[in-house]
């Protein structure tokens, strides 16, 4: 599935609108007149009721004209400011609504929510302007629906800074202003052998925010064949933008794997896998790298790979204190990228939140990887994994918070990795006599500015197959980004196997770690490719 399809629409969209017009319009209508009570425990209750039902998937009543729509037909739909929802109130948010059409064919139904009160927000034609899509007004249905919405903020009223749209994905932007990689209300069956199942928002509720408010709160109805779920998002734009979501899932049937927190990004080339490297750009990627931080305490990165064939790997772990997909590059110069500004593209990082204060228990971070040709394809997904899977009659309840921003908000106190390269082994100027891999990994921060020149630096290197050597770990000189260490070490294969091998790697002085641990998984070439 072309996941990234969504996210290039959704940003084509919140491109600025039209002008205001001299006369302000009123906002959306509502559907109904009798407006209905609403809170959190109301919508659990709904959720639990559609799973002790039958699932119904949505019906396909798109209008053909709407189904036929060009990739330009659809972008050229661009929703009124004057319509915005709040657009004539004192309020320090907005909220603007996606069009049906192209890859959106199923309505979500939109809600405000005030005083306690649900009011059915009605569609209109007249709330887009539809002059250069080649669509009649008139031959729109009144009960149309929308696909999702997006959300404004006072700071600037012609840029979004969250956005739902498709399946049960969202996303958001902190201080750069830019999109990148997205988030999902839940996972189901993400990596296996079979196809994926995606859970849908079939409706939302806005709640009208107190004036002066920098909180806006959004709920929203999720359905899927295995599950329902009801959630409660709590949205902070800032620098760093913070969501902070409660979910309340009820499966309908027993479910193999489960996502929690589902993070979904892109990786396509980058300084340690050039496999895809075809385009005159020297890195494509949303994200460089997987950032655990275990219940244990340990900092673990996981450098993102573009692989020949899918990769799924699990990080074991009980009640983790967080994790994320990371775009740690961001520099300019390493991209080249005038057009979509890979380098800053934003990190996100989730923060579980106990709930009766009990964390999350025992389960897994596991982390997806998908062949990708070219950057319109989302390739990585990440999410907990919980080791007891959801059966039906549960409530399954998860608080976490997700961070979106330049810098996720828990940092190691230890040297961060900040570049991973490999390549041919052996040592330069000497005949080789078999095939090896070199591995060159650099590390900065924490306490490596107060290291002496004579102090005895350790690279700690483990390999789950094949021999490590040519060992070594020194600083370097990186002007304008401070103190560096580099460690080094080539990997001498002891059988044909193309089977994965699993790195780890850490330096210490003394018995005291000074960075964090560099995990890594390399597929050996063929037999065939050896060469040396």
């Amino acid at each position: 599935m072309h996941r990234r399809q969504l996210l290039q629409a959704s940003a084509a969209l919140a491109a600025a609108g039209l002008p205001w017009p001299a006369l302000m319009l009123p906002t959306p209508a509502r559907a109904d007149a009798k407006p209905r009570p609403f809170d959190y425990a109301w919508l659990k209750g709904q959720a639990r009721a559609l799973a002790n039902g039958i699932y119904h998937p949505p019906a396909n009543t798109l209008p053909e004209a709407l189904r036929d729509l060009t990739w330009d037909q659809y972008q050229s739909i661009q929703f009124r400011k004057d319509h915005q929802l709040w657009a004539r109130d004192d309020l320090e948010f907005r909220a603007a609504f996606f069009h049906l059409g192209l890859f959106f064919k199923t309505p979500v139904r939109m809600y405000q929510v005030i005083d306690g009160q649900a009011h059915e927000l009605a569609y209109d034609p007249a709330m887009f302007d539809l002059s250069k899509s080649g669509l009649s007004p008139r031959r729109l249905p009144r009960d149309l629906g929308f696909a999702g919405f997006r959300l404004l903020f006072h700071t600037d009223w012609n840029a979004d800074v969250a956005a739902f749209l498709g399946a049960s994905y969202f996303r958001a932007v902190g201080g750069d202003k830019q999109y990148g990689m997205s988030a999902r209300g839940l996972a189901i069956d993400t990596g296996m052998d079979r196809a994926e199942e995606f859970p849908m928002f079939t409706a939302f509720w806005l709640e009208r925010p107190a004036a002066g408010s920098g909180k806006l709160t959004v709920y929203a109805l999720l359905d899927s064949p295995s599950v329902a779920g009801a959630y409660r998002f709590d949205i902070y734009p800032g620098g760093t933008l913070v969501m902070d979501i409660d979910a309340a899932l009820y499966p309908r049937q027993p479910i193999e794997r489960i996502g929690i927190a589902p993070l979904t990004s892109m990786y396509q080339c980058g300084e340690n896998d050039r496999r895809m490297a075809n385009d005159w750009r020297p890195e494509i990627h949303d994200s460089d790298g997987l950032s655990l931080w275990t219940g244990a305490g340990e900092w673990i990165w996981r450098p993102l790979v573009n692989p020949a064939t899918t990769r799924v790997n699990s990080f074991l772990d009980q009640d983790p204190r967080g994790f994320g997909l990371l775009q740690r590059d961001r520099h300019f110069d390493h991209y080249q990228d005038d057009g979509v500004y890979y380098d800053k593209r934003p990190s996100v990082w989730v923060e579980p939140k106990p709930i009766a204060g009990k964390g999350w228990g025992k389960g897994a971070v596991m982390l997806v990887e998908l062949p990708t040709a070219d950057e319109t394809f989302d390739n990585i997904v990440a999410f907990w994994n919980p080791a007891q899977p959801p059966q039906p009659g549960q409530e399954l309840l998860f608080g976490y918070r997700l961070y979106w921003g330049a810098q996720p908000p828990a940092q190691p106190p230890l040297a961060t990795v900040r570049a991973t390269r490999d390549g041919i082994g052996g040592v330069v100027g000497q005949k080789r006599k078999y095939f090896s891999w070199r591995f060159a990994v650099d590390f900065a921060g924490g306490d490596l500015a107060l290291l002496g020149k004579d102090a005895k630096v350790e690279p700690v290197i483990s390999a789950s197959r094949g021999r490590v050597e040519i060992t070594s770990a020194r600083p370097i000189a990186v002007p304008g980004l401070g103190h560096h260490w580099r460690a080094m070490f080539d990997l001498k294969l002891d059988d044909d196997s193309v089977q994965p091998v699993d790195l780890r790697l850490y330096l210490r002085l003394g018995t005291q770690a000074l960075t964090e641990t560099w995990i890594y998984q390399w597929t050996p070439p063929p037999p065939a490719e050896r060469k040396f």
